[in-house]
């Protein structure tokens, strides 16, 4: 309710209990003042009854004691303690705020590039190369806020499995239906993969764009050179951080005739991830498990972050007007009163 009006000042609103429990209070010390101020009034009446002890007579009348109009007595005091209470009140300033929050990011253009090739099949990731990636990449997603991601799968050939997207939910299942047999063509074509990604990203007009490269290969297949596809991202503007998934020599994958875990020899082109990471301005980082990969994706949520910006309006309304005109009511009433055949008690 809002004091707009002088009508509204009589609302017994502003006398209820809640409204006083909703109210923030500027000087919250003046309402002390409602219990020091009737103390202080009886302390000076004690006093005044030692100093100047009197012997008060039972008159006949309206002033007999008892009388019950002698009781009137009290009301130019009444009247003068509710107006020293209602001054404490607006003194104490009473206040009703509504605080808006606005946030506001531009947030970032992120493309993710995942191999998807037979070597990624390869166990020493829990349950193997690709699983582990898939799981990671979900959970870097999960905890992005504002921006659009999308995702890029190759292996002898690109295919964009999704555009730039803040559509988090779909891009999460696309990711969870990534197997093995979507693609024919085998190898690993990073060069292709890395032309896929740049060529959805290069008519975005947001000031930040990432390439997330995940591989565990050499570039053997396809029609584009890693190198110049990672100069032509560059040219985009477009960030690079390469993975390198995997360890180089012999790693587990699958199991014989009698169950004991085959070993295959895997080999890694560490050197073109590093340029390729170099020429995009970004990082290279060796994946070798689960929670190395993991750390990975950590740090690029840390340094890939969008700048938030906030923004707060605060309107605050004071009410202590209406404690002041009810305060002056009361010290008219005060004045008129005691003016009149009452006496004051504590007051005289």
């Amino acid at each position: 309710m809002n004091a707009n009006n002088i009508s509204d000042f009589f609302s017994i609103y502003w006398f209820l209990p809640d409204t006083f429990k909703n109210f923030e209070w500027e000087n919250l010390w003046a309402l002390h003042l409602l219990w020091i101020i009737p103390i202080l009034m009886l302390l000076r009446k004690f006093i005044k009854i030692l100093k100047n002890p009197v012997l008060e007579l039972s008159l006949p009348g309206i002033v007999s004691q008892n009388n019950p109009w002698t009781y009137l007595r009290l009301v130019p005091t009444l009247f003068f303690i509710l107006a020293t209470w209602m001054v404490a009140v607006a003194i104490a300033r009473p206040q009703k705020s509504n605080e808006r929050v606005e946030q506001y990011t531009e947030g970032i253009d992120i493309m993710m590039v995942l191999d998807i090739s037979e070597s990624m099949d390869l166990q020493d990731f829990r349950p193997n190369r690709l699983e582990a990636a898939k799981e990671t990449a979900i959970e870097f997603i999960n905890g992005r806020f504002g921006d659009r991601i999308g995702m890029v799968i190759f292996s002898g050939e690109a295919y964009s499995l999704a555009p730039l997207t803040t559509d988090y939910a779909l891009l999460t299942d696309l990711i969870k239906d990534i197997s093995f047999n979507m693609m024919d063509a085998k190898g690993t074509a990073i060069g292709s993969a890395l032309a896929a990604g740049t060529n959805r990203m290069r008519e975005a007009e947001s000031k930040s764009k990432v390439m997330i490269l995940l591989s565990d290969g050499e570039n053997n297949a396809g029609n584009v050179d890693p190198i110049f596809a990672a100069e032509l991202a560059a040219a985009f503007d477009i960030k690079i951080y390469s993975i390198a998934v995997g360890k180089d020599g012999m790693v587990p994958y699958g199991v014989d005739f009698f169950g004991r875990p085959q070993m295959i020899e895997s080999y890694l082109d560490e050197t073109t991830l590093r340029e390729i990471a170099k020429i995009g301005s970004g990082k290279f980082y060796r994946a070798s498990d689960d929670d190395a990969l993991e750390r990975i994706f950590d740090e690029i949520d840390t340094l890939e972050k969008a700048e938030i910006i906030e923004s707060r309006y605060k309107e605050t309304n004071d009410y202590y007007r209406v404690y002041l005109f009810w305060a002056m009511l009361c010290f008219l009433l005060w004045l008129g009163f005691k003016s009149t055949f009452f006496n004051n008690f504590l007051l005289d």
